[in-house]
């Protein structure tokens, strides 16, 4: 089994959101930290924006989305891609207009759709789609008429039924939620990858594009890899800038993007 030709890496940035709101002002800047990660080698640039603006605001949403429409324009063959995650059914406020209306002002490449409480710390599990299919399937077809790539947060162990519910709407990739994996890999249970494996093949089949993140880091993101060699994106923030306050962001990057590289000559 040859690994997928373009997995591409999407660099969350919340974290940078996150630091520059606890001091005020605008550094560190976010902006300049996706264009870091650009210049480095990312194909992508994540936000997941919070009705508490806990930290990526409305008008990051859109400066990163003109800043990779740019960059896109400046090198058409290797078109950089905006993801948008976040909760469609969470309320808007006064600062906060909602998830679909940022997605339709910022007019992302994709959008996550993502079932998080305001109460929650971080994501921590994924739509049901048997369950959910018919709730979600009115939007799917909002953001698929402007054009916007659907993909659902799911947990890895998505049944048939719910894969199945996903493509009758119209979803066009599922982003496997990896906490669990990497919580069992980090104490050397191969469970959780097993799992990821066994859900990327099964959602393949029915044409679903497979998307991973949540706690990748760079001592798991080889094995995930090598396993579901199909999945398209992964998404990775926290971990990533972690890593770059002691080794630098276009480094840190470039370490991610030589594991993608490794998994796929491996498995080729």
């Amino acid at each position: 089994m040859s690994a997928h030709p373009s997995t591409l890496l999407s660099v969350n940035v919340n974290k940078i959101a996150t630091l520059r709101n606890s001091r005020g002002g605008q550094e560190p800047s976010v902006l300049r930290a996706a264009n870091t990660a650009l210049a480095a080698g990312a194909g992508g640039i994540t936000v997941h924006p919070r009705p508490d603006l806990r930290h990526i605001r409305p008008d990051d949403v859109l400066a990163l989305a003109e800043l990779c429409r740019s960059a896109s324009a400046s090198n058409p063959s290797a078109k950089v891609e905006f993801n948008i995650e976040g909760n469609p059914f969470a309320p808007a406020n006064a600062q906060y207009p909602g998830l679909m209306a940022l997605i339709e002002a910022a007019m992302p490449t994709q959008a996550t759709l993502v079932p998080d409480s305001d109460a929650q710390l971080t994501s921590d599990h994924g739509f049901d789609l048997a369950r959910d299919a018919q709730q979600l399937a009115p939007l799917v077809a909002q953001l698929r008429s402007l054009g916007v790539r659907v993909s659902v947060f799911v947990d890895d162990q998505c049944s048939n039924a719910g894969l199945a519910a996903a493509s009758a709407i119209g979803i066009e990739r599922i982003e496997i939620y990896t906490g669990p994996f990497a919580a069992e890999h980090a104490s050397g249970s191969m469970a959780g990858l097993s799992r990821c494996a066994d859900l990327s093949l099964r959602a393949a089949a029915l044409g679903i594009g497979v998307n991973a993140g949540h706690d990748l880091s760079q001592d798991n993101l080889f094995d995930l890899l090598s396993a579901a060699p199909a999945i398209s994106e992964v998404s990775i923030g926290h971990a990533l800038f972690c890593e770059a306050l002691y080794a630098g962001l276009s480094s840190t990057v470039s370490g991610y993007l030589a594991i993608i590289r490794r998994a796929q000559q491996a498995a080729g």
